[in-house]
């Protein structure tokens, strides 16, 4: 993919380190393969993995008319997955309209579906629950347990259910009878059973930051992932078109989660749209995990244009994405940016660790001579094109972040320039690595030049650079040329 903004440019590619280095150990959390978009026309993807080793998929339809799951054995499974309707509108009453944003969830040996309903002719959409009943929930017995019963009659949507210490939660978007210049903010009761809240609810979060109240003042479409001894609830904010993006709660597992304060919110949203990228208002996410289970994987739906005529709810083109989540130092969730289409892009972190302050070195994009300032994911974040430019069993490391840009050598320098497949012979070459097992551990990989036999991209101790050298036997430099990918 080209990236038409981009002009050619020369820059080192460099890594945060100390001359002091030692060998790590391989990464507990390998990379993901899956290729964007998973599926097509399919908004408010909510995927789960089950006990039975399959992974559930349900989203809004286009013509939000149905509920539909499908199941496979793999995440990029899903993207072909015959598909089943499980429920349909109808012709009158609750659920005669808006068919919203379903979510499938397994409760003490039975299924459950959270959805938002609508009434015919109305502006009327409440919480709903389904109940079914079979190993499969494609072909389960399922019935309509009603509505979520909440402190006030008015716009509600988006439930979803978690469990933390033995206790069941049913979070939601919804309107204040109070604040009516709000289209909805976020409550939290426990469940007394998996349609009945116990009140009176508790609001956690309302739309008050001005990045939550472009187009529509919203808080809505919660998530949760629990790690490090936190509860991360993720949230959609604003309108549902280019200035959708998501923000963060966080709470202590051991946190009374009913008290308002146990809750730190995000000042800044944690997703938003990335032109580079060509990705557009994500949000309205959910959490899996991958197939070996090492990773957290982000699930969410956006488009892959900006503009957008008349209201973003008649527009059919939110489409489902995944992409691996990674972790910070701190213990946070690191979402990064949407990542373009296509395979999804790696972390490739150095062998060579500092032993004097523990920093991991990872190969990351940079401009100008010199590195400055701390690298974000999205700095990190390349895809290892196969085959590469130069085609054959070669690859290259484009850039996630700017697409279109390859990392290059130039003599024995490295250096980021913008490259294609209508580029010249010599740039093929030189924006093209061959794979090899690593050369210090057969876990990570090493990059060796293309036509240049025994020269390796390789991290110099010295510099905290990239270069392009010989290692010969030595241990240090056979380190120096190995990374492994994250």
């Amino acid at each position: 993919m080209l990236w038409t903004n981009f002009r050619p440019f020369l820059s080192l590619l460099l890594l945060l380190l100390t001359p002091s280095l030692s060998l790590a150990a391989a990464p507990t959390s390998p990379p993901v393969s899956y290729t964007n978009t998973l599926i097509e026309q399919r908004a408010d993807p909510h995927i789960s993995k089950h006990t039975d080793g399959y992974y559930y998929f349900t989203a809004t339809v286009p013509a939000y008319d149905s509920i539909i799951i499908r199941r496979s054995p793999t995440i990029q499974g899903l993207s072909s997955a015959p598909e089943t309707t499980i429920w349909r509108r109808k012709s009158s009453g609750i659920g005669s309209n808006q068919v919203w944003a379903p979510e499938l969830h397994y409760i003490d040996g039975k299924w459950y579906i959270y959805v938002a309903l609508g009434v015919a002719n109305e502006w009327h959409i409440r919480a709903f629950v389904l109940e079914g009943i079979g190993a499969n929930p494609q072909t389960a017995t399922w019935t309509e347990k009603g509505l979520v019963n909440t402190d006030w009659d008015t716009f509600s949507l988006d439930a979803h259910q978690f469990q933390v210490n033995g206790t069941r939660y049913l979070v939601w978007a919804q309107q204040e009878p109070s604040r009516t210049d709000e289209n909805s903010s976020l409550l939290l009761a426990k469940l007394i059973n998996p349609w009945t809240i116990q009140r009176p609810a508790t609001v956690i979060s309302r739309p008050l930051l001005a990045w939550e109240r472009i187009g529509y003042k919203v808080n809505e479409g919660p998530a949760t992932l629990q790690k490090n001894g936190k509860i991360f609830l993720t949230y959609s904010a604003s309108a549902t078109d280019s200035n959708y993006c998501m923000g963060l709660l966080t709470a202590s597992l051991n946190a009374d989660l009913l008290n308002a304060a146990s809750w730190s919110k995000a000042q800044t949203p944690i997703f938003t749209s990335n032109a580079n990228t060509k990705q557009y208002g994500p949000g309205h996410n959910s959490f899996t995990v991958s197939e070996d289970g090492q990773s957290d994987v982000l699930v969410f739906h956006d488009r892959g244009y900006p503009n957008i005529t008349g209201d973003p709810l008649n527009d059919p083109n939110r489409r489902t994405r995944v992409q691996k989540i990674y972790w910070k130092a701190d213990g946070t969730p690191d979402l990064g940016i949407p990542v373009p289409d296509g395979p999804t892009p790696v972390r490739l972190r150095s062998s060579a660790l500092s032993s004097a302050s523990g920093h991991e070195g990872y190969i990351r994009y940079y401009t100008g001579t010199s590195p400055s300032g701390t690298a974000t994911l999205a700095d990190q974040l390349f895809r290892i094109v196969t085959p590469g430019l130069a085609g054959g069993n070669t690859v290259s490391l484009e850039s996630a972040s700017r697409p279109g840009v390859y990392l290059r050598r130039s003599g024995t320098q490295v250096r980021f320039d913008v490259g294609s497949s209508s580029s010249s012979a010599t740039f093929k070459s030189e924006a093209s690595w061959a794979r090899k097992e690593g050369l210090v551990d057969g876990k990570g990989v090493s990059f060796e030049a293309v036509g240049v036999t025994g020269q390796y991209l390789t991290l110099t101790g010295t510099s905290g650079g990239l270069l392009v050298a010989g290692v010969g036997g030595d241990q240090g430099q056979r380190g120096q040329a190995t990374f492994y990918l994250e």
